[in-house]
């Protein structure tokens, strides 16, 4: 089938994509035109604007999310011999991060109706190994996790590292923005270009705690510091010196992102809105669409989510097609999709650890098995929307060319 509109060509529409605009080109011009690309004032006015918007006391930001997510671990204290935990269904990076560390990894099940850790499968893997010392739950799909039922499960010594690459700007259930603190110790974010707000690539982590703050800033860049109070070896007096004091990398964002995620948070509120109003777009046309189920749909989770990504569970066997020919249908319609995520356990390299993966884990393979991603994103038009949507119906009820 041809993916053209009254003649036209239709433009071919990824699951999701960045909204730049003039604002954000004049910002990372300006930026360029400075004095300094890297190091200089558009980090921590970015940091500023971060902490500020999440209800966060402090914000450092890094070259990525999963940056963010290693040096949060190593923040906590893990080391080799330790045991963290995160769910099944997420991008490998939540996993990796405690390898980073060289601790070990373990899994928690996800809940079937939010495709969040559950809390219950946390408890019953804490009491297993009461060893797991940092939990990372994922606010999957820009919904928040169920933070306070998370923490009581946690208990008040385990360190809560919240995985919100998909959820900035989202809130939580008690009407706070995600990264405020109210639950986990650390909150990271993506800035990568599907992602709320963009810095092309780059993360953050957020948290309240100074010493927490103080650990992330030195693991961001070499481990070094130069505060003259906080020398070990050094000459204050000296204006050359610098200390290498821990082993860290070289995670910083450069002031050219940093001058693109500014620009981008000052419109966070406008862009979760037009997501929100995709979604119940799609809500409307696919609620009574047979053999498929929406997730995250309560009016209550759809009011709060940042709307990161729309997923579709599709009975495949019910429809009479494969999920690689449904998305071989829709793309040739101009419609792009994705799936989110293949289970940890699934890949090679964590196959060792989860050869019983596919029984340990029933609620994630269900969810894995059905799971796909349609479009979503601000500068959709509403006749965007609607011709995925009609795509979408179109091929499931087997009239796809």
């Amino acid at each position: 089938m041809s993916n053209t509109d009254e003649g036209s060509v239709r433009p071919f529409l990824g699951y999701g994509r960045q909204t730049i605009e003039q604002e954000d080109i004049d910002a990372v011009v300006a930026a360029l035109k400075g004095d300094m690309l890297t190091q200089g004032s558009q980090v921590p006015a970015f940091e500023q604007a971060l902490a500020k918007t999440c209800g966060a006391t402090y914000a450092v930001a890094v070259s990525s999310a999963t940056a963010g997510l290693h040096i949060a671990c190593l923040a906590a204290g893990m080391k080799p011999g330790d045991v963290g935990i995160t769910q099944p269904i997420t991008f490998v990076a939540s996993a990796n991060c405690f390898a980073y560390c060289g601790a070990e990894i373990e899994l928690a099940e996800i809940d079937p109706e939010t495709m969040m850790m559950s809390p219950a499968a946390l408890a019953e893997a804490i009491s297993r190994r009461p060893e797991i010392s940092v939990v990372i739950p994922v606010s999957f799909g820009g919904l928040s996790s169920e933070g306070e039922a998370l923490r009581a499960a946690a208990g008040p010594n385990r360190i809560i590292i919240e995985d919100a690459s998909h959820s900035f700007g989202a809130l939580e259930a008690n009407g706070g923005r995600v990264g405020a603190g109210s639950w986990a110790d650390m909150t990271i974010f993506s800035f990568h270009p599907v992602k709320p707000a963009t810095t092309g690539e780059g993360g953050a982590v957020v948290t309240h705690s100074k010493e927490l703050y103080e650990k992330l800033l030195l693991l961001r860049s070499h481990g070094i510091e130069r505060a003259a109070e906080k020398l070990e070896v050094g000459d204050a007096s000296d204006p050359w010196w610098y200390e290498q004091q821990h082993l860290g990398f070289n995670y910083r964002l450069t002031d050219i992102q940093a001058a693109l995620g500014i620009s981008q948070i000052r419109r966070i509120d406008q862009f979760l809105a037009r997501r929100r109003e995709i979604a119940a777009r799609y809500d409307a046309a696919f609620r009574d669409l047979n053999n498929v189920g929406l997730i995250q749909s309560a009016p209550d989770q759809r009011v709060r989510s940042g709307h990161h990504v729309y997923i579709l569970r599709i009975d495949y066997d019910a429809v009479g097609l494969s999920r690689r020919e449904v998305m071989a249908q829709l793309r040739e319609r101009g419609v792009g999709t994705q799936v989110h995520y293949v289970p940890v356990y699934k890949q090679p390299w964590h196959r060792p650890g989860f050869p019983d993966g596919e029984a340990r884990f029933p609620a994630s393979e269900a969810f894995y098995d059905q799971a796909l991603t349609i479009p979503c994103f601000p500068s959709m038009t509403d006749a965007e929307v609607d011709h995925v949507a009609d795509s979408v119906k179109s091929v499931l009820a087997g009239f796809a060319s």
